[in-house]
């Protein structure tokens, strides 16, 4: 099989140095928020991972909070990307909005959230999603889509008209960041990449080479 490549050329916007604050923080918040305008996806991450054996993994989740303590996300922490975190906790995220012709690489180290933050957004979900958070045993094999089906009829039912508890097994994790990538296509692969990283509790910016 075989695959015709398409070529473009990025000529939508450029990143000069003058436009990155001293914090990198400030830059992708507003790099979200232009993403937003387009799509509601905006806030979509490839989350990578690393297993105890040494194994990669990559998945997409969603950015639930962004502030200077880092960025979260929520999941189950008996899932793949759960128990990955916990047996390694160093991370890696790529935001990728290519309407804008804009990527962001970050690097961090993860912890869970508190209880409390954990309680706070499991009550702020949506009933069916808190069901779901029970029904599912992320990652873990599946005999049918019916059992699963099923099993959200029964907790549906067991659950009516009550208050769902958040599961002791479904919480949040923070990325502390240490390093950012700024990259922003444009013309003849000549791309603008502004990197940011920490040292004590200082940032230090660089343009790399595209």
């Amino acid at each position: 099989m075989s695959y015709t490549l398409a070529r473009k050329d990025y000529d939508k916007h450029e990143l000069l140095e003058a436009d990155c604050p001293d914090q990198p923080f400030e830059l992708l918040h507003k790099w979200l928020e232009e993403a937003h305008t387009d799509s509601e996806d905006a806030n979509a991450f490839v989350l990578s991972t690393v297993d105890a054996s040494g194994c990669p993994s990559s998945r997409v989740v969603l950015l639930r909070e962004l502030s200077e303590r880092g960025i979260s996300f929520f999941t189950n922490y008996n899932s793949k990307k759960g128990r990955d975190l916990l047996e390694n906790p160093n991370a890696s995220v790529n935001f990728f909005w290519p309407w804008m012709e804009r990527q962001v690489r970050v690097q961090g180290t993860v912890q869970k959230l508190t209880e409390e933050e954990n309680d706070a957004y499991f009550n702020s979900r949506p009933r069916e999603s808190q069901i779901g958070a029970w029904a599912s045993q992320q990652s873990d094999t599946l005999s049918s889509r019916s059992t699963l089906e099923n099993k959200v009829l029964e907790l549906s039912k067991v659950y009516e008209g009550k208050p769902i508890e958040r599961p002791k097994h479904w919480g949040g994790f923070l990325i502390r960041l240490h390093y950012f990538e700024f990259w922003q296509g444009r013309p003849s692969r000549l791309h603008d990449r502004i990197s940011y990283r920490k040292d004590n509790q200082e940032w230090i910016k660089a343009r790399l080479n595209p």
